[in-house]
């Protein structure tokens, strides 16, 4: 099977993916982080250095879930239209509640 080059935009969602998760992380090491998350470590480095712009869902969901973060949460960083479009449609429901 041959893998077509990445696009512009999902190189960079796979940067924004990867600064996402280093700074979710913390102190918490590479190893630790994704032994708890059932990933290798290398793999975790690979995704958080950009390397692999396209992990796999499930590698996500068990890495967002360790540190604690949504996948609402981590669609809305690595997809910022899609974040602000969410945004957008949360305070119209706000205003329409209060009204």
């Amino acid at each position: 099977m041959v893998r077509l080059p990445l696009t512009p935009a999902e190189v960079e969602r796979g940067r924004r993916l990867g600064a996402l998760l280093r700074r979710a992380r913390g102190p918490r090491t590479v190893l630790e982080t994704a032994l708890a998350a059932g990933v290798s470590p290398e793999t975790l480095r690979k995704i958080e250095s950009g390397r692999v712009a396209t992990p796999a869902f499930p590698t996500i969901a068990a890495v967002a879930d360790v540190l604690g973060l949504s996948l609402d949460e981590v669609w809305a960083e690595i997809n910022p239209s899609a974040g602000a479009s969410r945004a957008a449609h949360r305070r119209r429901q706000r205003l329409t509640a209060t009204s």
